[in-house]
């Protein structure tokens, strides 16, 4: 009886881990869909396949994922991109970006994570929200000037980014979060790529204007909420005004 307890951790854990390999091989397809096969000419791919690589998905899936995003193989990428806005407990807006194949699966299924959640509530909301291109990069070198690298690379605002924010930045690094024109992605992270900085995420992104005073509790009321909604297998990147 006494390790029982012990295999459901590992089943939990193993989930956890089908899970995030699963939204990983996800982000494969939509990056090879949006942007293309070649790695060198597509930064979101690019760093997709690296964090694939980091967590030892295998290079077969890897390769098969890219060219079913791509439309280069027998099978067709069917994904639908919708956006679900809505309101986290305490009135934190949030925006759920979901690719599915299956709509009418997926729709109820978001709208019973919001009703469900304390006080959270579906409702139009993307006015409080800028959209812009985001590129999160490191430098090797602890003292690189990302201000700097910001203007070279044509970034409009950049700010610094800690491995506690994002762990795909090592500890030690010079992490930072440039944002830019959505014309300009592409040319932003391709700079910083051929500068010495290494991209962890290269895409298009919600910025919130502005973020709700909270308390600790109510912080801790709607960090629950918001990771109960990036569980969910469809949910592909969830945006929200929380700081």
């Amino acid at each position: 009886m006494g390790r029982q307890w012990l295999h459901a951790k590992r089943a939990v854990a193993s989930m956890k881990k089908a899970q995030a390999t699963g939204k990983i091989v996800r982000e494969i397809l939509v990056a090879a869909k949006m942007g293309g096969a070649d790695i060198d000419s597509n930064a979101r791919l690019a760093a997709a396949v690296q964090k694939a690589r980091k967590e030892s998905v295998s290079r077969d899936v890897i390769e098969r994922a890219v060219k079913k995003g791509a439309g280069l193989g027998s099978e067709k990428l069917v994904l639908e991109h919708v956006l679900f806005e809505g309101y986290a407990p305490n009135k934190v807006p949030v925006i759920a970006e979901v690719y599915t194949d299956n709509v009418n699966r997926t729709a109820p299924e978001i709208r019973l994570l919001f009703r469900k959640g304390q006080l959270g509530a579906s409702g139009s909301n993307k006015f409080l929200f800028e959209t812009s291109g985001i590129v999160e990069a490191y430098h090797p070198d602890s003292r690189a000037d990302i201000e700097a690298a910001a203007i070279e690379a044509g970034a409009n605002e950049v700010e610094p980014l800690s491995h506690e924010q994002n762990d795909d930045i090592p500890a030690g690094a010079c992490g930072a979060r440039f944002l830019a024109d959505r014309t300009a992605l592409h040319a932003v992270s391709r700079w910083l790529s051929q500068n010495g900085w290494n991209i962890v995420t290269s895409e298009i992104g919600f910025i919130p204007k502005t973020f709700p005073e909270l308390t600790e509790q109510q912080r801790a009321e709607t960090g629950e909420f918001l990771q109960a909604l990036e569980d969910h297998d469809d949910v592909h990147r969830v945006w929200a005004a929380l700081k």
